[in-house]
């Protein structure tokens, strides 16, 4: 959500600006500008919608200059407008945000008692204000930004660029991350590390409360007591080609693609060659009495999986809870508990701030993150990587399956731990984990088939998902997946809940998509199945050749998935849900990989 670029290079700073905000669109945004400082003169650009949007206006009226700022703009507060877009100037300050000024409204009145109104609907405008107000009182720059950082409440990410000053940037970093690159006589500032990876892998992390003095020479970094910070510089190492398309029309088909390659990565770094697991020192759930696992979105429906496998395979009560809602309800928690956080990005901000709730009052925290670096596995006790590479699409795919395929590894770890599984058992679980990238190769080659179905598909203005057991919060998945970038209506269903309300929308019109491997639970979805076909409704039938030989007659479709174990067939059954959602949004033509009012990162509340 938002990204933010900042550059005090050698070279003309434009060009560097928007290649790095093009490698920041997967976080979403509607409008996107930059700044820059020339011959000591401070100036912008500001453009609404697609980055070419802005590149057409430099082509028009160039930016020229060595240091600027961008910022591709997640519209919270006022509409996707010019006057709203980033950066936000006020006399001699440009500003970049990232996040949510709480106190932005009683700024923006005392300020507008000092004469200096705002232009914009933002509250971004607020802070590039109050710099302008400490300037004309004889601060310098640095004394103006951080006298307006202590004024500040919220979360944010921010980026200062002052007229006058070819060789300054201020970042600072509260809830949102930022991190800073080093070059040689060069220095960098980005949301995340994609963005600088083009132009260094020298980077050093903010962490919470830092703010940061940045000339070519290098970064001050204070914290947030204004005490000088010592942060560890790391270096990175992001392959050009995951994000890329490499081929691929659409970033979201190549991460559906890649998932067998990078389920195996996972299955190969978390056991041994002998076929045993191999999961980090710590995770040990011998004495655990329970375990809360905290996630938003498509993360908290990976959650929702693994309680049925906590439960079933290892025994262990397990709670799940959507991280906006965790902290608000103050859930009372057990010191002999862990809380599990799940998140792709590592910085969804409702998840961090439930996992700053529950620290100190479980026994150990635990992420299941894609970035290692990131500030959920920066606050955990012990960060579990789920080995995904980089994910742009909008609409996780191949980390949704990677988060599956690590929370089923700590489940056979709790199973083994709490003696609910022999060595025997736990090696069969194994064996069926590593069949999956063969069997999910075999659903991929079903694409063609999916598509011809997403036509059709493509004409409802509704549609159902059904799933028992653990195929329920998959049904939820493949109803997310649909209406995040086909938009049209999509709702998941446990198959039992049919006749307790949803049985009344069904109709011709209304395709049903029916989630059922042939397991102990079959017959009974089955027998839901049936009572949707009784009232004329669309089946898609999704399950095996036996499944679909013994129940597949009448049905509108069928898709046939090889045989996998019951426990882990979710993981399997996402790659045609998630070809469905694809096609079909092919079909409408929507914006596949950035839909529309979405962003990758949620960093805001």
């Amino acid at each position: 959500m938002c990204g933010i670029v900042g550059v005090l290079g050698n070279h003309e700073a434009a060009p560097l600006l928007v290649e790095a905000l093009k490698r920041l669109e997967y976080r979403g945004y509607d409008s996107a500008g930059i700044a820059t400082v020339n011959k000591g003169r401070l100036d912008r650009r500001r453009a609404v919608g697609k980055l070419v949007n802005l590149s057409d206006l430099l082509v028009h009226e160039p930016l020229a200059g060595k240091a600027g700022i961008g910022h591709t703009r997640w519209a919270t507060h006022g509409a996707a407008t010019v006057t709203n877009a980033h950066p936000h100037r006020a006399g001699p300050v440009a500003v970049v945000h990232n996040g949510i000024i709480e106190n932005f409204r009683e700024l923006r009145e005392e300020l507008a008692t000092h004469g200096l109104v705002q232009e914009s609907q933002t509250d971004t405008e607020t802070v590039a204000l109050l710099a302008q107000m400490y300037m004309s009182r004889g601060m310098t720059p640095v004394e103006a930004a951080r006298a307006t950082l202590g004024r500040l409440h919220g979360a944010f990410a921010l980026c200062f660029l002052f007229d006058g000053h070819d060789d300054l940037m201020i970042a600072a970093r509260k809830g949102s991350p930022l991190a800073i690159g080093h070059g040689k006589g060069e220095m960098f500032v980005g949301s995340d590390a994609i963005a600088l990876a083009p132009m260094t892998d020298r980077i050093t992390y903010l962490e919470e409360g830092d703010w940061a003095v940045i000339t070519r020479s290098g970064a001050e970094i204070f914290d947030a007591e204004d005490r000088r910070a010592n942060r560890a510089e790391t270096r990175i190492q992001i392959d050009a080609a995951r994000i890329e398309k490499g081929g691929y029309k659409h970033f979201m088909a190549k991460e559906i693609a890649e998932q067998p390659v990078v389920i195996a990565d996972a299955l190969k770094h978390y056991t041994t060659p002998e076929g045993g697991l191999r999961l980090p020192e710590g995770v040990d759930f011998k004495g655990v009495d329970r375990i809360t696992m905290v996630a938003c979105g498509t993360a908290s429906y990976a959650c929702h999986v693994a309680k049925y496998w906590f439960e079933q395979i290892a025994g262990l009560p397990a709670e799940i809870d959507i991280a906006s809602e965790f902290r608000y309800r103050e859930p009372p928690l057990s010191g002999q508990s862990w809380a599990v956080f799940v998140s792709q990005s590592g910085e969804t901000a409702d998840t961090l701030a439930a996992l700053r709730y529950a620290r100190d009052k479980v026994a150990r925290i635990v992420s299941v993150v894609n970035v290692p670096t990131s500030s959920i596995a920066r606050e955990s006790d012990l960060s579990l990587p789920i080995l995904a590479g980089v994910e742009v699409g909008v609409a996780s795919t191949k980390a949704f399956t990677c988060q599956l395929t690590v929370l089923a590894l700590m489940a056979v770890k709790a199973g083994l731990d709490r003696g609910r599984l022999t060595a025997e058992q736990a090696a069969a679980h194994l064996g069926s984990l590593r069949n999956l990238p063969g069997l999910m190769n075999h659903a991929l080659g079903l694409s063609g088939v999916i598509a011809e179905v997403a036509e059709e598909l493509a004409e409802a203005q509704d549609v159902l998902f059904l799933g028992r057991g653990a195929m329920y919060p998959l049904a939820l998945e493949g109803a997310l997946k649909l209406k995040e970038i086909s938009y049209i209506h999509a709702e998941g269903y446990a198959s039992g809940e049919l006749k307790h309300g949803p049985i009344a929308l069904i109709d011709a019109r209304v395709p049903v998509i029916v989630l059922a491997p042939r397991d102990g639970l079959f017959d009974k979805t089955v027998s839901n199945m049936q009572e949707v076909m009784a009232r004329h409704g669309k089946v898609l039938l999704i399950s095996d050749a036996a499944g679909v030989e013994e129940a597949g007659a009448g049905v509108w479709k069928t898709l046939v998935l090889p045989e996998v174990e019951a426990a882990f067939a979710p993981i399997l059954y996402a790659v045609p849900a998630q070809l469905l959602a694809y096609h079909t949004a092919i079909a409408k033509g929507t914006d596949v990989d950035q839909p529309r009012n979405l962003a990758k990162s949620v960093t805001v509340e």
